[in-house]
């Protein structure tokens, strides 16, 4: 507990306010947007390869989310990869809704090669993408997949994957969250069940974690420290809203610029694996 304690403390407020370049999906953009200026962070949605050129002698940091794809937009996150590793501009991706489809999968594996800061999706998605049975549907996870053996199993497979890809930190969200690496391996145990019942809650972690990276921060701490406080800021909000999912998602947005201001980091529940 001291490690993880130690992973998010001094990282809200952001030191600095980096600019996040996030190529995602027209579904959660504004939400993600509004989540980084929450947070200090500044977004830029600019997904065309056209201004790759000028957009990354300015960017710190890349979000990759395959929440919708098209030949199009397959192209410009190929591209956008390219440019991060070519910049040195640490990368996110987001393998939203790997598992229903093998055409994400297929690009999620592509862009693993060059290879990425952090890879995230949910329980579900993580599972498929380490060749585990998968009960995902379309973009959701499933309980199926959360059972402490279940768990422990992706947990494993996780580690499996680290050691093919010892620069990477993989992220699985739900009830518990799972973060590896080819060293440590952490449960994250904050956060509520509401938090699955509006859209863009994965992908706005997603840009946390790229808006912390942004700043320099080592991505394992980064990862904690993002997850973490997404779900603080969660469980601030039911608190506060005990019903009404419209506001309790209003509330969860309006804590990631206030939360930070208190001593947040105590809140933090997990455990070193």
């Amino acid at each position: 507990m001291t490690k993880l304690l130690a992973a998010v403390e001094d990282v809200f407020p952001l030191s600095t306010s980096p600019l996040v370049q996030c190529i995602t999906n027209e579904i959660t953009c504004e939400s993600m947007a509004n989540a980084l200026l929450y947070i200090d962070a500044k977004p830029v949605m600019a997904d065309d390869a056209r201004e790759f050129p000028a957009f990354f002698q300015q960017t710190d940091s890349l979000l990759l989310n395959l929440g919708h794809i098209s030949p199009q937009r397959e192209a410009n996150i190929f591209e956008a990869s390219r440019f991060a590793k070519k910049n040195h501009k640490p990368t996110v991706i987001d393998v939203v809704g790997l598992a229903a489809s093998p055409l994400r999968q297929e690009m999620a594996l592509q862009l693993m090669k060059q290879p990425p800061e952090v890879v995230k999706g949910n329980i579900s998605e993580m599972r498929a993408l380490c060749q585990l049975e998968s009960h995902g549907r379309g973009v959701d996870g499933s309980s199926l997949d959360q059972s402490e053996e279940a768990l422990v199993e992706l947990t494993d497979a996780l580690k499996s994957l680290a050691a093919e890809y010892p620069q990477t930190t993989f992220l699985a969200t739900g009830a518990v969250d799972v973060v590896v690496n080819q060293t440590e391996a952490c449960l994250l145990k904050n956060g509520v069940a509401e938090l699955d019942c509006f859209t863009g809650t994965g992908d706005i972690v997603g840009a946390m974690i790229a808006a912390v990276l942004g700043i320099g921060l080592e991505t394992f701490p980064a990862v904690i420290a993002a997850v973490s406080y997404f779900n603080c800021c969660g469980e601030r909000a039911k608190e506060l809203v005990p019903e009404g999912l419209a506001d309790f998602r209003q509330a969860t947005l309006n804590q990631l610029s206030v939360l930070m201001k208190q001593e947040w980091e105590k809140q933090v529940k997990g455990q070193m694996v």
